[in-house]
């Protein structure tokens, strides 16, 4: 345990420390990963979690019992998403916390600026738990596609001013499921539908056999990131 526990205030000042760590928990579990970032930021941390899977939210609640874990509810979300995180609520005592957009009713804006309605939807919601934190654990993994694939398993966002926990980052799809079948954990029903990638419905489809499997994201569309990570 560090003498002095990281703060909002001057988490921006261990720079090199996170960069140490970054290179020194490459190999190291996820559940290593997570304890390690709690052990810098006590208990000012959340996980944030889409609820494609259930995997990240596991193991962060098996590191660090009673995390906070966040979903961020866009009023968009598939009804098997919904179902899969009140699943995790009821039999895994989860410390879920529903976030909503901010001053915001559904609308067609998806229909018209993609990524505006990302940014009132997602982002804004994910920066105002940010705001009050010191520590962010993200389900971001390498095999996500390009632009993640450098992704270290620490790292400072100085953007929001956090510790960045990615301890996913070097995940498989098979690790995935392997976890999700050894742990017994409840699973997306949009999985077995052809839907690898999951967001909102309305700019979320099904791939096709052979598809990278975020094509379904935005497809049509130059966009690949809804901006949480960019």
């Amino acid at each position: 345990m560090p003498t002095t526990t990281w703060t909002k205030a001057s988490v921006a000042l261990h720079t090199d420390e996170i960069a140490t760590a970054a290179r020194d928990l490459e190999h190291a579990t996820p559940v290593e990963i997570v304890r390690w970032a709690a052990d810098q930021v006590g208990s000012d941390i959340t996980v944030t979690c889409s609820f494609e899977d259930v995997v990240l939210a596991h193991i962060a609640a098996t590191a660090v019992p009673g995390i906070e874990i966040v979903m961020i509810d866009t009023q968009y979300l598939f009804a098997e998403t919904q179902w899969l995180a009140e699943e995790l609520r009821k039999n895994f005592d989860a410390n879920l916390r529903i976030v909503h957009p901010l001053h915001v009713t559904p609308d067609n804006l998806w229909q018209r600026d993609t990524e505006a309605c990302c940014n009132v939807r997602k982002v804004q919601p994910l920066n105002a738990v940010l705001s009050e934190k010191t520590g962010w654990v993200t389900g971001v993994r390498r095999i996500d596609g390009p632009t993640r694939a450098e992704t270290p398993v620490v790292s400072l966002d100085a953007a929001r001013n956090v510790l960045k926990i990615n301890p996913l980052a070097l995940y498989s799809d098979e690790e995935m499921e392997t976890y999700e079948f050894l742990h017994e954990l409840p699973r997306n029903p949009l999985k077995d539908r052809g839907y690898p990638s999951i967001g909102c419905w309305p700019c979320t489809k099904p791939v096709a056999e052979g598809e990278d499997k975020r094509a379904g994201r935005w497809a049509g569309q130059a966009k690949t990131e809804c901006g949480l990570h960019i």
